[in-house]
Parts: structure tokens; C-alpha cells; sequence
């Protein structure tokens, strides 16, 4: 059993959700999805919460309402080793959301997600500040990450 548990709170679409972003990660499943009953409160049939894995990450989602929406305050980071399976996720997240700076990018859910290169902590936390600050600088104007272009700032290129 998993110490912590992310739960995230939607309106009255979990069950999209969690078929969505259980579509989106390799190694991903529906646990188990429990449904609202003739005693509610929500419509009977509807998911209540559901439990799933992300790349072997458990989460929980209800359906609880309309009265707290995600915000960037909390976000989720994918971390990609090559720029191919960055631009997928990317692609796959985004479908239906907002892209953000800096990697960042809202899903159609109003999930904040972070697509970064697994590399990308080497290159910011090397011991050398104006590597770091050439990698930051490359790195601010993005929308989506780009690996080749993070490194070559990080090179002097």
C-alpha cells in the first residue's frame, strides 16, 4: 500500500478522467470504481471515486462537485527521456487543454501537468552558475520543453 495517495477532486466528470489518463500512461489501470447508490448524494450510477494507477502511481478521483476546481498550485510532473516520448505525452495531455510556459500545460480537466526531460535537473543543478543560467534562460522562453535546444544552451552553443 502506497503511504500517500494523490486525491483529486472533479466536478462530476471522474470516471472521463481517470479512463483518460489511464489511456495516456503506459503501465496505467482502473483499480476499482465505486459507484453512488439510491442514497447519493450524487446521481445513482454515477462514479463516486474511482482508484487508479499511473505508471504504477495510485491516485483517487471523485465525483464531488462543483465547489473546488484544480489550480496551478498543485501539478504533476512527467519526466521524459527523449524528446519523443516528451512531445507524446505533451500531445496526449494536451489534447483539449491550454499549453503554459515552461513545460507546463493544463489538461481538459484543469490538471496542471509539468512534461520535462528526466536531464533537465543535471543541467540546471551542475555546480556551474552561467550554465545553469544559459539552461533557465533557454528554458523561460519554451512553451513546450526542447531537449537538443536545453542542451545546447547548457553547452554555450
Amino acid at each position: 500500500m502506497q503511504k500517500i495517495t494523490p486525491f483529486l477532486w472533479f466536478n462530476d466528470n471522474a470516471e472521463e478522467a481517470v479512463n483518460f489518463y489511464v489511456s495516456v500512461f503506459p503501465d496505467s489501470k482502473v483499480l476499482t470504481m465505486a459507484r453512488y447508490g439510491d442514497a447519493g448524494p450524487g446521481p445513482k450510477g454515477q462514479v463516486m471515486t474511482a482508484a487508479f494507477e499511473l505508471a504504477g502511481q495510485r491516485f483517487t478521483a471523485l465525483n464531488g462537485g462543483p465547489q473546488f476546481k484544480f489550480t496551478e498550485a498543485i501539478s504533476f510532473v512527467v519526466h521524459c527521456e527523449t524528446q519523443a516520448e516528451l512531445d507524446a505525452m505533451w500531445s496526449k495531455l494536451l489534447q483539449g487543454g491550454q499549453p503554459q510556459q515552461c513545460g507546463w500545460l493544463k489538461d481538459k480537466f484543469g490538471l496542471s501537468w509539468q512534461i520535462v526531460p528526466s536531464v533537465l535537473p543535471q543541467l540546471l543543478q551542475n555546480g556551474d552558475p552561467e550554465k545553469s543560467k544559459r539552461v533557465m534562460q533557454a528554458l523561460m522562453k519554451m512553451v513546450k520543453l526542447d531537449i537538443e535546444e536545453l542542451k545546447q544552451a547548457y553547452a554555450g552553443a
